[in-house]
Parts: structure tokens; C-alpha cells; sequence
């Protein structure tokens, strides 16, 4: 493997979405987690409710080498990638002031969160609008800054039932931001979703992309599903 290719700061995450072809090996599915496991690659299987996919991996590394090392093992193994996302741990602009304890864990997170049992998972991406009638790059950044904090506002009222990781992807994947949800129980994700859409810095701003939504499982559980 060539050198390794690293964020400044920060973590790259991939999270893939496959699908088993008739060449699936649940024992090389294992074996490409573990493999990557072994190399300190966080790695979440997530068995996906509905048709988009059957599986997802939620993977976090420095190296992004080895990010495709365990993309590379599951193909290898009969997944098909039916649908991917790319991104990087970040500290949102609008932090600036926060403890650096909390800074630290937003660029260097682990998953799945350690604190609660949260099988329930869903992940979407997300950009900001352009339009003319908003947006969101012409605003003031204090204007900006008082609407994020609103939204912020809103999602820690379920802190015990949700984390939340929010992996930026601007120049990197389709949308500007992706956004991974851990919840002690599916309706969580729908409550949290549905209450932050109210805030006006996603009701008047904010576009979705497709949402995956599946229960966090140990991989050997996950194959047998398979």
C-alpha cells in the first residue's frame, strides 16, 4: 500500500451501502472487518430496513488508504456498492468558543457512541440552499451563527436518546454535509428529524438527500441476516 493519504486534522468516514451478489462470502465480510479493525478502522454494520440497500458500513480512519482497504475487502467478499458517501470529521465554524474537550471529540469521535446502547442508526446528507429567496452563503455570519445555535438548541433536548455526527463533504460528495444518527429507539430518529425541521435554519434552508435507516448490529450477526 502506497503512503498514507490523511486529513490535516480530523478523520476521513466512509460509509457504504451494499447490496449481496451471488458471489457473497459472509466469512470474507467478517474477515475484511476484522482485517480493518485490527488496523485501528472504526468500523459500524448496520442491517438496512427497505429496498435502497441490505447492508451498510459506517468506517472512520486518518488514512483514507485504509478506507478503501475495507471498501476493496468487502467487494471482494460479494457486496455490491450500491451507494457511498465521503467525508471528514469536522469542528463547525459556528464552535468557535467551545471547551476543547468538546472540539476534540467532534474531530476525533468514536463510534458507535459508548455512553447508551443506540442500535437505531439512519443517515442522510444534507446541503444548504442557494436559492434566490434563500440563501444561506449571503447571510451574515452572525445571523447564521444565531440560527445555528437554535438548531443546536433543539437537538440537545435529546441527548440520552440520540447522537448525532455531523461529517462535512463540501468538495468531497454530492451534498456539503452528512449527517449519521445513533437513537436508543426508532422513533427518536423520527422525533429528533421532525423537530429540528421546524428550526428556521433547516425549514427555510436546508436540503435532504435519500435517508438509510437500519439497526446497528455485530457483523457476524449482520451476514447471517445476509
Amino acid at each position: 500500500m502506497s503512503e498514507p493519504i490523511k486529513p490535516s486534522i480530523g478523520r476521513g468516514v466512509l460509509h457504504l451501502f451494499c447490496k449481496a451478489t451471488p458471489m457473497f462470502d459472509g466469512e470474507a465480510v467478517v474477515a475484511a472487518v476484522k482485517a480493518a479493525e485490527a488496523l485501528e478502522v472504526q468500523v459500524v454494520a448496520v442491517s438496512i430496513l427497505g429496498h435502497k440497500c441490505d447492508a451498510a458500513f459506517m468506517a472512520m480512519h486518518d488514512d483514507w488508504q485504509q478506507l478503501r482497504a475495507l471498501q476493496s475487502g468487502l467487494q471482494r467478499a460479494g457486496l455490491e456498492v450500491v451507494d457511498s458517501y465521503v467525508s471528514l470529521t469536522e469542528v463547525s465554524e459556528y464552535a468557535k468558543g467551545m471547551p476543547e474537550e468538546m472540539l476534540k471529540g467532534r474531530l476525533y469521535p468514536e463510534i458507535p457512541p459508548r455512553q447508551h446502547h443506540m442500535p437505531s442508526w439512519c443517515f442522510y446528507p444534507m446541503s444548504k440552499k442557494r436559492e434566490a429567496h434563500a440563501n444561506w452563503f449571503t447571510l451574515p455570519f452572525e445571523e447564521r451563527k444565531e440560527l445555528m445555535h437554535e438548531h443546536g438548541t433543539s437537538g440537545r433536548k435529546f441527548a440520552g436518546r440520540v447522537v448525532q455526527y455531523v461529517t462535512g463533504s463540501a468538495g468531497l460528495d454530492d451534498y456539503e454535509w452528512g449527517v449519521t444518527l445513533f437513537a436508543v429507539h426508532p422513533d427518536d430518529l423520527k422525533e429528533v428529524v421532525y423537530t429540528m425541521r421546524f428550526d428556521q435554519a433547516s425549514s427555510v434552508y436546508a436540503e435532504f438527500g435519500p435517508f438509510y435507516t437500519g439497526m446497528v448490529v455485530p457483523v457476524e450477526e449482520l451476514v447471517d441476516t445476509l
